[in-house]
């Protein structure tokens, strides 16, 4: 079913077909883009769409999907995030914020579900820099990025899918982005935005 998830016809389209299903057991919210510029610079529009897409359209189709599950107490919802949850930087403002949102909204869930003793698992799949069309669409060079931080998206899909068999909310492909928020989350706030400064995600976007 092909759908412009941004577009609120076509996402109430896609969020009955999700409501209407009795079989239904794993929804994955993968769709997302990325845009280069200042925040101020930007177009307004493509922010706007941004936060429709990785918030709303994200907010409603898990909204759609969780009654059939927790109903028939079998199923999954893995939302997909970044290791840029974690952090912020300059010219990703939305992006990093969205995708903050995005890790809030699925522990608050895991934790709602998991008072409920339902067996339906959520799941927050944090990739960093993966081989996808992803930065083509940017207009982003790859080569500004160390080979050594890219992963392919086989990879990070068989992490997600393990993860999920093992109950883990937070998924963490690549022992390197493990390491970084493992450490980056825990500095001092003076620390953390000096690291953010040197961000990578900055280079080619503003």
């Amino acid at each position: 079913m092909v759908a412009d998830l941004p577009n609120q016809e076509d996402l109430e389209r896609l969020a009955r077909r999700l409501e209407e299903s009795t079989d239904m057991q794993l929804l994955v919210n993968n769709a997302g883009f990325g845009t280069k510029g200042l925040f101020w610079e930007t177009d307004y529009s493509r922010q706007l769409e941004m936060h429709k897409l990785h918030v709303i359209a994200t907010l409603r189709l898990t909204r759609a999907a969780l009654p059939g599950m927790v109903k028939r107490n079998l199923g999954a919802v893995i939302n997909v995030s970044s290791v840029a949850a974690f952090f912020r930087s300059r010219g990703n403002v939305s992006y990093c914020a969205t995708k903050g949102w995005t890790n809030d909204f699925t522990e608050a869930l895991y934790l709602e579900l998991k008072a409920a003793r339902s067996a339906v698992k959520m799941q927050a799949l944090c990739p960093g820099f993966t081989y996808t069309e992803f930065h083509d669409t940017m207009g982003v060079s790859r080569n500004s990025i160390a080979r050594s931080m890219w992963m392919p998206a086989e990879f990070v899909v068989e992490e997600s899918l393990r993860g999920l068999e093992r109950g883990k909310l937070y998924v963490i492909p690549g022992w390197r982005y493990k390491l970084l928020i493992a450490i980056g989350s825990r500095l001092p706030i003076r620390l953390r935005l000096a690291l953010q400064t040197r961000s990578p995600h900055t280079r080619d976007r503003t």
